[in-house]
């Protein structure tokens, strides 16, 4: 039986494209260099930041990839953070897991302090009993960690869990901690991604996996 859903945040619960995007954009703008197309850039949204900007400047300078971060974090955390939607059918998928006495808790590699944020300012909060993410000084991070951390605090039995994202990342670690593992098609991540990456089940709506869970 499940009974404990970890969530990955962008591409799963809220849909940030545009907010990551253009603080991407104007983060190399700041830097003087060009930046990609917008569906490259995409590519990046929910990967860890610090990795993210050693390949947008193909550089390991750490000077330049921090200032890169500063200058995305400048404008994300007054604009772009709320540049977002919650993907319809999240909030009915909320309700309907803690309905069947499910527990929430949402692990991203978005920094903590952004994560709360939105969480808040959305009223997701009320559904989540926990928050996992790095915080803004953190670079040596995964997202396998993450769900550990998780899992000990809460004391969660991996068996009984099941990480759920939008991109590789997340099912390689809810693998490697022992869960099972739910791949949606409807964020940032492709379909080949999710495929390739052979999680449990592949959602493609929400109410794919209100569906899976509920009846599991």
């Amino acid at each position: 039986m499940i009974s404990n859903i970890l969530f990955d945040l962008d591409g799963t619960l809220t849909d940030n494209t545009q907010g990551i995007v253009r603080s991407m954009q104007y983060a190399l703008d700041r830097l003087g260099r060009p930046h990609p197309e917008e569906a490259e850039l995409r590519g990046y949204i929910s990967a860890s930041i610090h990795p993210t900007f050693v390949k947008l400047l193909n550089t390991h300078e750490e000077a330049v990839i921090e200032e890169g971060i500063r200058f995305f974090r400048e404008r994300f955390s007054e604009v772009g953070l709320l540049e977002n939607e919650v993907y319809q059918g999240i909030p009915e998928l909320l309700d309907a897991l803690c309905q069947n006495d499910c527990k929430l808790y949402v692990v991203t590699s978005k920094p903590k302090v952004y994560s709360e944020r939105v969480i808040k300012h959305f009223a997701l909060d009320r559904w989540f009993d926990d928050i996992f993410g790095p915080s803004l000084e953190e670079r040596q991070y995964t997202k396998a960690k993450l769900i550990e951390t998780a899992l000990v605090n809460h004391k969660l039995a991996a068996e009984h869990t099941v990480m759920v994202g939008d991109r590789r990342e997340d099912i390689n670690a809810g693998k490697s901690n022992g869960t099972l593992t739910i791949g949606v098609t409807y964020g940032s991540g492709s379909h080949e991604e999710i495929a390739s990456s052979t999680p449990d089940y592949i959602c493609h709506s929400p109410y794919d996996i209100q569906r899976i869970l509920i009846t599991y």
